[in-house]
């Protein structure tokens, strides 16, 4: 079980949200090169960034900080970003700047060729993002929900070769509340793909959950704001992953 830390970008700091609500934000570091660094150096074996002014603009804002942090541990682990990513040449910018994988979220659920062509483009570099609530699918920085079934969509991408998924429900981000095992567990049994679990992870307890249904096919979870306000503590937590997964 990968446990990855989520770098959220914002005005070029570091923060987090709660559900996604631009207005709650609570700064971390406005040092995020400094931040990837702390977590490297505690275990992380790759990192999840997000650029929140990128995805309520629906194009990349925070790129002077993402190149800092791929400057900084860039050539030490696969480093992941989403937000605002709505074209092909963003895409191969990003890659050429040394990101490992690209995260498409509401692009791929408006304009689902684009993501065909990201697919077919940049094979083994895309993975998609779906943020739902209640089993439905939601768009633009969470603020529209879809008529769309999570399962169904996803198996439509598996289709198209993207890598894996991640699967945020968004009732919980943020809030500490625990991850949605569940709907995860489900998610990653309609599918051949791995999945990400993002969204609510509150301690240790989640991770040993998490741990416990591995093999139905979700390789890792994001982790947010628990790692931040200290609920819990990442190298420790990566080691207990560790240990469950050796037996």
């Amino acid at each position: 079980m990968l446990l990855i830390p989520a770098i959220d970008l914002k005005d070029g700091h570091c923060v987090r949200l709660k559900q996604g609500d631009m207005n709650a934000s609570t700064t971390f570091s406005e040092d995020p090169a400094a931040m990837a660094r702390r977590w490297v150096e505690q275990g992380a074996r790759r990192l999840h960034l997000v650029d929140l002014n990128g995805a309520f603009a629906g194009k990349p804002v925070n790129e002077p900080a993402v190149k800092a942090i791929l400057r900084e541990v860039g050539d030490e682990i696969p480093v992941q970003l989403g937000g605002g990513i709505r074209d092909l040449d963003t895409i191969e910018r990003y890659l050429d700047d040394g990101l490992s994988y690209i995260i498409i979220g509401t692009a791929a659920v408006k304009n689902p060729g684009f993501l065909k062509d990201a697919c077919s483009a940049f094979g083994g570099h895309i993975i998609v993002g779906l943020d739902a609530k209640d089993g439905k699918v939601a768009t633009d920085g969470w603020s529209k929900l879809t008529g769309h079934e999570v399962v169904d969509l996803a198996k439509k991408f598996e289709d198209y070769g993207v890598e894996g998924v991640i699967y945020t429900d968004i009732g919980r981000d943020g809030m500490l509340t625990g991850i949605n095992v569940e709907a995860t567990v489900k998610l990653a049994r309609a599918l051949t793909m791995p999945v990400i679990a993002s969204g609510g992870l509150g301690g240790i307890a989640d991770i040993e959950q998490l741990c416990a249904v591995e093999d139905e096919g979700i390789s890792g979870v994001i982790c947010g704001r628990a790692i931040y306000s200290g609920e819990l503590d990442f190298a420790a937590a990566q080691k207990r992953a560790d240990a469950l997964a050796a037996g």
